[in-house]
């Protein structure tokens, strides 16, 4: 079996192992996702075998393209939903910002009449 890694990741190869071999390629792709996620910090393995779980259901109960829209649109929704990273990096800006003006003392400086 040929290990896949972002280096030799080429589209027209692995169209073709789909379309001549399903089965090589399934298990390709199987490999290689299973790699990615052992390289993971070990916290974050079980989130992404959780992920990857929901995303084959995705794919196994659609047809293609619109698997492909489903998973599109989670994707999106894991970016800029509520609880997506967006609405996170924005919940932290804010909670930081408040949490700065509670922790900080306002000076007032009067103001110096100008000389003429």
């Amino acid at each position: 079996m040929t290990q896949l890694s972002n280096r030799n990741l080429d589209f027209d190869h692995l169209l073709q192992l789909a379309e001549r071999d399903p089965m090589r390629f399934e298990d390709m792709r199987q490999a290689a996702i299973d790699d990615f996620i052992a390289a993971l910090p070990q916290e974050r393995q079980q989130r992404m075998r959780q992920l990857q779980w929901r995303i084959d259901q995705e794919r196994r109960n659609r047809s293609p393209i619109s698997a492909c829209v489903k998973i599109s649109s989670m994707m999106w929704d894991h970016m800029v939903g509520p609880q997506g990273l967006l609405g996170y990096l924005q919940g932290d800006i804010r909670s930081r910002s408040e949490a700065d003006h509670r922790a900080c003392k306002v000076l007032d400086f009067p103001i110096r009449p100008s000389r003429q």
